[in-house]
C-alpha cells in the first residue's frame, strides 16, 4: 500500500511540476471504494471534474497520518464519493438489519482523511456517502434505513443507476440556491440512509417531501457542499446541473490556491 501511495505522490508532483503556472488546473482528489483488495471509482466523477477544469486524482487509501497529510497538503479540493454503509458504531449506534458496511481499510482511511481535509477549510463537494460521512465525523448519527425508519413516500433507492429522481426543495439564500439558480431540483437518487442528528457546522439546506435532509452546506464561509443524489450521473438527464456543482467545486478550489511568488 505504501508503495502505490508513492507512485501516487510522484505522478503528482510530476504534474505539479510540468504544468506553466498560468494553466495549472486545480487538483481535485476523489475518495474510492475498497473492495476485494481493488480500488474502484465510477469513471462519472473524474469526468465530471475534468470537464469543469480540474485534474482528477484518484486517492489511494491508507490509514498512515503522513500520507493523509500530504493528501490535504497537494489537494486543491476533493470530491467525496458514494458508497457503502458507515460502521454504525463510530456514530453511536447498533447495525441495522439492512446495513452493509464498506471495508475496513475504507473506512479507516476516510474516516481520518475527511476529518482533515474539512479541518483544512479547503473546498470539497459530498455525494451521497460523502454526506453522510462529513456528517458523522462532525459528531452527526444517520437513519439507517429511510424505508423501514421513515416510510416510503419518497423512493430514494429503486435499483436503477440513472432513472431514479425525485424532487427536492432548495433553502432561500443558500449556497446551492445560488449555484443551481433555483429553488427546486429533480435529482438521480440512490441511497437508503440519510442524516438524523447535525453534525457541528453544518446547516440542511435541501429536503425532499417526506423530510430528509437531502444538502447541507458549511456554516463557516468556506466552500463545502455536500448532497445526498448523484449530479456526477445527471450529465445526460440535466447537464447544467451536474455542471453547475462541479463546475463550482472546482472555481472556489482554482479561487483558494494560493498566488503565485513573482520577482
Amino acid at each position: 500500500m505504501r508503495k502505490i501511495f508513492l507512485v501516487a505522490i510522484l505522478i503528482l508532483v510530476l504534474v505539479v511540476t510540468n504544468a506553466s503556472a498560468e494553466n495549472k488546473p486545480p487538483l481535485i482528489g476523489i475518495t474510492p471504494s475498497f473492495s476485494n483488495n481493488t480500488i474502484q471509482i465510477n469513471n462519472e466523477y473524474a469526468d465530471a471534474v475534468q470537464r469543469n477544469g480540474g485534474f482528477a486524482v484518484i486517492l489511494v487509501p491508507t490509514d498512515d497520518e503522513n500520507a493523509i497529510n500530504a493528501y490535504v497538503k497537494m489537494l486543491d479540493g476533493a470530491v467525496l464519493s458514494g458508497g457503502p454503509d458507515i460502521p454504525p458504531e463510530f456514530y453511536g449506534q447498533e447495525p441495522h438489519a439492512t446495513t452493509k458496511v464498506m471495508e475496513n481499510i475504507r473506512f479507516e482511511f476516510e474516516r481520518r482523511f475527511i476529518k482533515a481535509f474539512l479541518d483544512s477549510g479547503k473546498p470539497v463537494l459530498g455525494t451521497c456517502l460523502g454526506m453522510q460521512f462529513s456528517n458523522v465525523c462532525r459528531g452527526g448519527t444517520l437513519i439507517q434505513d429511510i424505508p423501514q425508519l421513515v416510510g416510503k413516500k419518497v423512493i430514494h433507492r429503486d435499483g436503477k443507476m440513472y432513472t431514479n429522481f425525485h424532487p427536492v426543495a432548495i433553502a432561500a439564500g443558500s449556497l446551492l440556491e445560488q449555484i443551481l439558480k433555483t429553488r427546486s431540483t429533480r435529482v438521480i437518487s440512490r441511497h437508503h440512509q440519510a442524516i438524523e442528528k447535525l453534525g457541528t457546522g453544518f446547516v440542511p439546506v435541501a429536503r425532499s417531501s417526506d423530510g430528509i435532509v437531502e444538502a447541507i452546506e458549511r456554516t463557516d464561509g468556506t466552500f463545502g457542499l455536500f448532497v445526498q443524489w448523484h449530479p456526477e450521473s445527471m450529465k445526460d438527464a440535466d447537464p447544467e446541473h451536474s455542471n453547475n456543482l462541479f463546475g463550482a467545486l472546482v472555481r472556489a478550489a482554482r479561487e483558494q490556491k494560493a498566488p503565485e511568488t513573482e520577482w
